[in-house]
């Protein structure tokens, strides 16, 4: 069984009300006025995800756009012009200007938003859900109205390390390089093989895709469309494994230029096994 966002479902569902979805043993719900973000996925019974919090950066996953990761200084230049970012995590901008503020459900049962008035250019985001028996499947579009900007864009999932049953989250992460960050915490561009953790670190190259696996509960394969990883594991309640479309401060280092009928388009699934 498959469950999808549709027009007959949600025709009179507001920006306000989550969205519920259900397929044998997993639900899901979204918040459109939470930032777009997936607040809760269960399955049999059991919540993979850190619930609300006071600080919207710190619960559920929610989509990044259009930057995924911080922006050195909240500054970066493109066509010959540097453009400022108000700086939502001092002294740097951070993940997008979407996620605090609510998404709107639009005609073809997809979640739509503008990209607002703290980013330069006019356009917009787009996001879409599928759940089924054994898996969530998401999708992010940016599209540009008007003129080409560049763009990153992708998710941020909080895992807790504890369900209600089961051993204590592992994460089984094999990538080939790690983005080296400088003394502001910023990836300088060039990459090492990456050292034990703990991380707050942007992975690539990976030679199969990252696992977690609550032993005695579920495990958890994390595919994408992208080939950017970001791993958090310093918190002693969550771990954050965040598929992205370049490592952070992209519109410096690596940007995706979009333009009118050429927007970026990133997917990710979260797969499950049961036991």
């Amino acid at each position: 069984m498959v469950a999808r966002w549709s027009l007959c479902q949600c025709r009179a569902t507001l920006a306000a009300v989550p969205l519920e979805l259900e397929a044998g043993p997993a639900r899901a719900r979204i918040d459109p006025e939470a930032g777009g973000r997936l607040a809760s996925l269960c399955v049999d019974g059991l919540e993979l995800l850190v619930g609300p919090e006071t600080d919207p950066l710190r619960w559920g996953c929610y989509p990044m756009a259009p930057f995924a990761g911080r922006v050195r200084g909240g500054r970066f230049r493109f066509a010959g012009r540097t453009h400022a970012l108000p700086l939502t995590l001092p002294p740097h901008a951070i993940h997008g200007t979407t996620w605090r503020r609510a998404w709107q459900l639009r005609e073809d049962g997809s979640l739509g938003i503008d990209l607002g008035p703290d980013w330069p250019f006019p356009g917009h985001a787009v996001q879409r859900f599928v759940l089924d028996e054994d898996a969530l499947s998401l999708r992010i579009e940016v599209h540009a109205v008007g003129e080409p900007f560049p763009a990153s864009a992708g998710w941020h999932p909080w895992f807790r390390r504890r369900l209600a049953r089961g051993g204590p989250l592992a994460l089984r992460l094999r990538a080939g390089s790690m983005y080296e960050r400088d003394a502001e915490g910023i990836p300088s561009g060039a990459l090492r093989p990456p050292p034990p953790g703990p991380w707050d670190d942007c992975f690539t190259a990976l030679a199969a895709p990252p696992e977690l696996h609550w032993p005695g509960a579920l495990r958890l394969t994390l595919t994408a469309s992208v080939d950017h990883w970001v791993v958090y594991d310093e918190p002693a309640h969550a771990l954050c494994v965040e598929p992205q479309s370049g490592p952070p401060d992209a519109l410096n280092l690596a940007p995706r230029v979009v333009s009118p009928g050429d927007p970026l388009v990133a997917t990710a699934r979260f797969a499950w096994e049961r036991g």
